[in-house]
């Protein structure tokens, strides 16, 4: 619930921040583009300016983030690991007798099946990255089987079925609603056999209603015993996943020695001993050793983090980003935080319901030096960890802006047509190329600074009451807490924005996007699923139904645009929201939140999405992006001290995933 992900026309604009414009470069962005994806890849400036001890750290903690990856792959679903393997060794040989051979004519079964494969390594699975409904080969079964027999590629036959019949494992976590969530959901945090019913009478027996409570089944598997009898299969060396977690722990051994600091080594330690043991407790002393770690330039995430894919929003998914300080643009960040309690204080939520002192919000802008897991290739452009709210209300929380991944996504969108397309007028595009870029930084620091930190659940209230709505209701409530800033005063009197016009920019921006273009997400006859586009919907959507003038969708010249009449009073029922939202999180209310998301979250109008996806698609713009990683390379002394680490941009992402599947999978196919 804290990873804030790139809204659709923010995405997409062809706009910078302005004010902390980056110097124009020749640096080649974009590297790959198929079905609705395109790959970039992303700078990291600075790094040559870090000392010999920070680069060395950043090269051991990124090789710990990478040997996580088959991890992923195994919670994303029991099959994907034999899957993508088994395509991996086919393509490996397709490619070597292309290219002994003089025929140069083009199979369409081979590029249908390398367009496939690519597809599996950017959702890290079968199942669409964003969507989370498998999608299909659109080479034959008997092509696939046919060419296996010719290169001697040997496969489980389970795996046919799964790929080839979308009746099978349709769906990677389901939310709909009146099915079992687990039994209907084809990711591998539970055992086969395991209903939702077992799954939460488990979980409600061994819950932890301590002050300081464990995240019991964060790091779990839950399966049935041979008696029938549910029981944990947890993650540590020598458990689930171990042949992965070994080589993660090792890598942050050979990390302590190029430690920054004391306070580091500590969070370090921790990180180990949890890995080694699975022991929750020590989780909650690494979480509160990682909070207190001010002073490093250099940070990581590493580990069981996010819980989205688990359909009761239980289990961590294996991610990590390694990352260092940008000290010139932390300062607006840290400016945020600074002012938290007035955030707090000022904010349209029942006083009930809002911290009385709100601790330890720290906020940076970084670099991102290194993606893996559930941050690889697609990923957040913002991070507020860690989850527990204890911690965050006794320990606090960092709150991180990736700054070079924004740069990223704004230098490969350029002239791309979106904002002349789906903006209303000349107006409203001028006014987003002047401010857009901005608003959008400044939403999501405010988003991940001061809204997922705001509020306080009720005395009794468990931080899992609102089940499968929690993520998007969380989402929501952070959001809103950002948009309702956005149009306050404060911000100019900060000298976060520039005028009390600026942000008129985020919110068109905001209200296009939940109501219309992240539509284009969306096939034909599908819901809205993903927890992030259902928070923006949401608010679009109940904002456009209570409104009285103040915003509506207008129709001109056969197409649909969003106008808004009154942005005063879009604030003012963007905070009317807020407060109802707030309220359904303090008091963990179930119904409440079933009802908001199912009402304005799910369902969409079936003509105005077959129209934005039409005008999108004669714009020829893929609506997802993902990354590959930039190259390390350390050189050592006679003694295997790291004494430099060398950068390279250059590797595409083919080359990347088969190397990464040839130097850091360890994992069996079946765990």
């Amino acid at each position: 619930m804290t990873n804030y992900q790139l809204p659709m026309s923010l995405l997409l604009a062809v706009c910078l921040l302005c004010g902390c414009q980056k110097k124009e470069t020749t640096f080649q962005y974009n590297v790959d583009k198929f079905y609705d994806l395109e790959i970039l890849r992303y700078d990291v400036p600075e790094f040559d300016q870090l000392s010999v001890q920070q680069k060395a750290l950043i090269y051991c903690l990124s090789e710990a983030a990478l040997w996580g990856r088959d991890i992923l792959y195994d919670q994303n679903g029991r099959y994907n690991l034999r899957i993508r393997r088994t395509c991996e060794a086919l393509y490996l040989y397709q490619t070597k007798t292309k290219s002994q051979t003089s025929n140069k004519v083009e199979d369409p079964n081979f590029e249908a099946f390398e367009k496939y494969l690519k597809r599996v390594w950017f959702s890290n699975g079968i199942h669409h990255h964003y969507s989370e409904d498998k999608f299909l080969p659109e080479f034959s079964e008997e092509w696939f089987v046919n060419a296996c027999a010719e290169a001697g590629v040997t496969y489980d036959e389970e795996i046919i079925p799964v790929m080839f019949d979308p009746a099978i494992m349709a769906k990677r976590t389901t939310t709909q609603d009146g099915v079992d969530l687990v039994l209907c959901s084809a990711g591998n945090y539970y055992g086969e056999g395991v209903r939702q019913i077992e799954a939460e009478m488990w979980y409600y027996t061994h819950k932890d209603n301590s002050a300081e409570p464990l995240w019991i089944g964060l790091n779990s598997q839950l399966v049935k015993n041979e008696n029938g009898e549910i029981e944990e299969r947890v993650y540590k060396v020598g458990g689930l996943y171990g042949e992965a977690l070994e080589h993660v722990v090792y890598w942050l051994h050979e990390a302590l020695q190029y430690a920054e600091n004391d306070q580091q080594r500590e969070v370090l330690n921790k990180l180990i001993a949890f890995n080694e043991t699975g022991d929750l407790q020590l989780f909650n002393e690494y979480c509160i050793a990682w909070v207190r770690d001010l002073d490093s330039r250099v940070d990581f995430v590493n580990g069981f983090t996010e819980t989205y894919s688990d359909p009761l929003g239980i289990t961590g998914t294996w991610e990590s980003m390694v990352n260092f300080k940008d000290m010139r643009a932390t300062c607006r960040a840290q400016l945020i935080s600074a002012n938290a309690q007035w955030f707090e204080d000022h904010s349209t939520t029942d006083p009930k319901y809002k911290k009385e002192e709100v601790k330890g919000v720290s906020a940076k802008v970084i670099t991102a030096a290194m993606l893996a897991g559930d941050c690889y290739p697609a990923t957040p452009i913002g991070i507020n960890l860690p989850n527990a709210n204890w911690i965050r209300k006794e320990y606090g929380s960092k709150s991180v802006t990736i700054d070079n991944l924004m740069h990223a996504y704004n230098e490969a969108a350029k002239g791309n047509g979106f904002n002349e397309e789906f903006m209303i007028d000349d107006e409203i595009r001028d006014l987003y190329s002047k401010y857009g870029a901005q608003c959008g930084d400044l939403h999501t620091d405010l988003h991940e600074c001061v809204g997922h930190g705001s509020g306080k659940l009720m005395p009794g209230v468990s931080k899992d009451a609102l089940k499968e709505h929690a993520s998007t209701i969380e989402e929501a409530r952070a959001d809103l807490f950002g948009l309702y800033y956005l149009a306050d005063p404060k911000l100019v009197e900060l000298g976060l924005l520039p005028n009390m016009e600026a942000y008129k920019a985020g919110y068109y921006q905001q209200m296009m996007n939940g109501a219309m273009t992240q539509l284009v997400r969306i096939e034909p006859g599908k819901d809205v699923e993903e927890a992030h586009m259902r928070n923006r919907q949401l608010i679009a959507n109940w904002v456009l139904e209570h409104a009285n003038g103040e915003v509506e969708i207008i129709e001109r010249d056969g197409k649909h645009y969003l106008r808004i009449n009154d942005y005063e009073g879009v604030r003012r029922l963007f905070g009317e929201l807020l407060a109802e939202i707030q309220r359904i999180t303090s008091e963990g209310d179930y119904a409440a939140a079933k009802e908001m998301v199912e009402t304005y979250a799910v369902k969409v109008n079936p003509e105005l999405h077959k129209e934005v996806r039409e005008r999108f698609a004669k714009l020829n713009i893929a609506p997802y992006k993902g990354f590959v990683n930039p190259v390390y390379t350390a050189k050592r002394n006679a003694e295997g001290k790291i004494t430099d680490v060398k950068i390279d941009f250059t590797e595409g992402y083919i080359d990347q995933h088969l190397r990464y599947s040839r130097d850091y999978s360890p994992l069996p196919d079946v765990n």
